[in-house]
């Protein structure tokens, strides 16, 4: 079980991003389409696998102090180092070769996520801000990678929303680490020292701002409105504020939001906005227009 635990299977969750191409294309219920998607999910989640795999064999002291980490499957000793890299080595053969029987321009998406975060990995996490930019930029590429395999191109809003999402994560989550020095005076990260809690605070705050305006930008475009056939798109903006509000009241109040994934499985606020925000596109996507609840 603690090597299952090593591939880090509830984060494979964000690997969904790649079926959002196909989502909003309206092409969610093509089966051709839907296996090939599928077929890039496992491959992207066994690459994503062996960057968590060396990202802890190299931060098995540093996770040793950490509250949470510490329980890892190599830092707490349930799995040694030699078993880490051969589960390294064969996550990447595997997800590569599945890569490679999607399309060489997918394998070519997945091999930039792979160095980038290799390279994030072993140096660039220590910049501050470039760390979560690069975290960002990761899911990006997963709906980069979910375009290539279903031959469904992206819009930019939707690069740009994406983007946005995963930054006010990632700035979460940086927030939390800030706030273990603040309690422990152990430094989680070298990347923290360039932050302290007002500069996080503040980022989240502009963060999250810039992704309620760009929402609403993105449903009352008239590219938006001609492509969906609707001008009341803005009514899911209601789902969107509550997730980030809820999301902020987690951050602010609760101080917990070291793993967006945690909460993304626990928390019940989030998980109803996210199904109401998902139900109400559906509605406006794949039923006629006449039988819209917008129309």
């Amino acid at each position: 079980m603690q090597y299952l635990y090593l591939l880090r299977p509830k984060h494979w969750a964000k690997n969904a991003f790649l079926f959002i191409p196909l989502f909003f294309a309206g092409e969610i219920f093509n089966w051709t389409k839907v296996q090939h998607v599928m077929v890039a999910f496992v491959s992207f989640c066994l690459i994503a696998s062996s960057i968590y795999i060396i990202n802890d064999y190299r931060d098995i002291e540093a996770d040793r102090k950490h509250p949470k980490k510490c329980k890892r499957p190599l830092a707490s000793g349930a799995v040694s180092k030699t078993a880490a890299l051969v589960m390294f080595v064969l996550c990447i053969v595997a997800g590569m070769a599945l890569a490679l029987s999607i399309k060489q321009k997918f394998a070519f998406v997945v091999s930039i996520y792979f160095v980038l975060n290799l390279l994030y990995t072993y140096g660039l996490k220590d910049v501050s801000i470039l760390d979560i930019i690069i975290l960002a930029t990761g899911f990006v590429l997963r709906i980069k990678a979910g375009s290539v395999a279903s031959h469904i191109a992206v819009s930019e809003w939707l690069v740009i929303m994406v983007f946005l999402l995963a930054l006010f994560m990632g700035i979460a989550k940086r927030r939390d680490d800030v706030l273990i020095k603040l309690k422990s005076g152990e430094e989680m990260r070298k990347a923290a020292k360039g932050y302290n809690l007002d500069f996080m605070n503040v980022m989240l705050s502009l963060v999250a701002a810039v992704i309620i305006v760009a929402y609403l930008m993105y449903t009352l475009s008239p590219e938006t409105e001609q492509r969906f056939n609707t001008y009341r798109l803005y009514y899911t903006c209601l789902f969107v504020i509550g997730g980030l509000l809820r999301y902020l009241q987690i951050t602010y109040v609760e101080n917990d939001t070291g793993s967006p994934t945690r909460i993304l499985y626990k928390d019940r606020f989030i998980q109803l906005t996210i199904l109401l925000w998902v139900l109400s596109f559906y509605v406006i996507i794949y039923l006629p227009t006449n039988k819209s609840f917008f129309e």
